[in-house]
């Protein structure tokens, strides 16, 4: 029998992975954005009801591995799972991506949740939120002296001082120095993602000596086997279980 693996994913990095799996592997989707169409292994959207149905989910569909590759500050996703491999005794892995670090001529703000990026943004004009889903919750609260700019995978209706971009990475040089100036970003708003497919807004707030309000990451669970890159998590996969279901 396939020792089955349960990718835990939602990230371009888990992405890159589940199109080295074919069936019977998971890969596991939370159901925000789209769902890929061209991939061999079976695909599941929604949640587990927690830690207690991830386990249960575990016990009954035989799961040999759970590979973490959700977003850095999935937090909550990733302390479930931890708790449920242990509880069923599964290995539990994960992808780490380094976060950035800040470079010679960055002006970084490092803030912890909401309320510190608003007091943080309080003497700009026109912010850059790239948080995801999280600043359209605010959208109609936008301070009367600032005007946002949101971006996040979907499409969502905004309102005068407050415009919406739907977009996915990865994101070039010339395209952020082009919605910089079309906006008239004074201030970017940021989490520490790491990776290169969103990194070019920071080299250009660096180029035009704009602050950066940075949420730190939240603290996650340690994992048997930690992982920098895809790669490097697509070559540890192929040597676990049944390794013709897994192409390197």
């Amino acid at each position: 029998m396939t020792a089955r693996v349960l990718l835990l994913g939602g990230t371009g990095d888990a992405l890159a992975i589940a199109r080295t799996l074919a069936a019977p592997h998971v890969y596991s989707l939370a159901g925000l954005g789209r769902v890929p169409a061209d991939l061999a292994c079976n695909v599941r959207v929604g949640g587990f009801g927690g830690a207690p149905g991830l386990a249960r989910y575990l016990a009954e569909q035989r799961i040999a591995l759970v590979f973490d590759a959700t977003h850095p500050y999935a937090a909550r996703i990733s302390a479930n799972a931890a708790q449920a491999c242990a509880r069923e005794k599964v290995p539990y892995w994960a992808l780490r991506r380094a976060p950035w670090q800040p470079q010679p001529g960055d002006d970084w703000r490092m803030v912890d949740d909401w309320r510190g990026v608003m007091e943080a943004l309080a003497p700009f004009a026109r912010p850059l939120f790239t948080l995801g889903r999280e600043p359209l919750a605010h959208s109609h609260d936008v301070p009367a002296h600032q005007h946002w700019t949101i971006r996040c995978l979907e499409a969502h209706a905004g309102h005068a001082r407050a415009r919406v971009i739907d977009a996915r990475g990865p994101f070039t040089l010339e395209g952020e120095r082009a919605l910089f100036e079309a906006r008239r970003i004074d201030v970017i708003v940021s989490k520490n993602s790491g990776g290169a497919a969103t990194q070019a807004k920071l080299a250009v707030a660096r180029e035009k000596r704009l602050p950066v309000v940075m949420m730190r990451r939240p603290p996650l669970p340690p994992a048997q086997r930690e992982f920098e890159s895809a790669q490097d998590a697509i070559r540890a996969l192929a040597a676990f279980g049944n390794t013709e279901r897994i192409q390197a």
